[in-house]
């Protein structure tokens, strides 16, 4: 890791990698980043902890579950994501 990166991880914001703050729940039942995030220089990397985080698999879910409400996937297909996300954490 370079010094500027290794100084940037040192001044990350309090709210880095929290899920609540930073990819919070819509209205509409979405998820979307508010717009002080959009500006903050550490938006990607925060992101990407956030979504690794344990919380972070609630969103891989919400993605299985919509795509089966969709009928892009079938039952057995979101019965086999959903036991995948439980049992590796990912």
């Amino acid at each position: 890791m370079t010094d500027q990166l290794k100084a940037q991880a040192q001044h990350r914001p309090s709210c880095f990698g929290d899920l609540k703050i930073v990819f919070p729940m819509g209205d509409d039942g979405l998820r979307q980043s508010p717009e002080g995030c959009m500006i903050c220089v550490h938006k990607t990397q925060c992101l990407r902890t956030a979504i690794k985080n344990p919380d972070g698999i609630k969103v891989k879910e919400e993605l299985v579950d919509r795509a089966y409400e969709s009928k892009t996937i079938g039952f057995l297909e979101r019965w086999s994501r959903r036991k995948y996300l439980k049992k590796t954490g990912r």
